[in-house]
């Protein structure tokens, strides 16, 4: 079976249940499946990341239309 297949089944008896038990443990599954991208980031761009926010919570920020304008030359 492909996986196109098999996700059309699984909602299909989703729609198809009446048993919240089985949705909250079906719903627990794909919680502790759920992978935060952050924790694979190196530790250096995790401080820039944090910087970025700081500096962005500060109101040092710049447009995106400045952002574009600098970046315009190499497209």
């Amino acid at each position: 079976m492909d996986i196109q297949t098999a996700k059309l089944e699984l909602m299909q008896l989703l729609l198809q249940t009446q048993k919240e038990s089985l949705l909250k443990k079906l719903k627990d599954v794909f919680d502790e499946e759920q992978v935060d991208w952050s924790q694979d980031l190196s530790k250096e761009e995790q401080e820039e990341i944090e910087l970025g926010l700081l500096q962005a919570g500060d109101g040092n920020l710049k447009s995106n239309a400045s952002v574009m304008r600098h970046f315009e030359k190499w497209h």
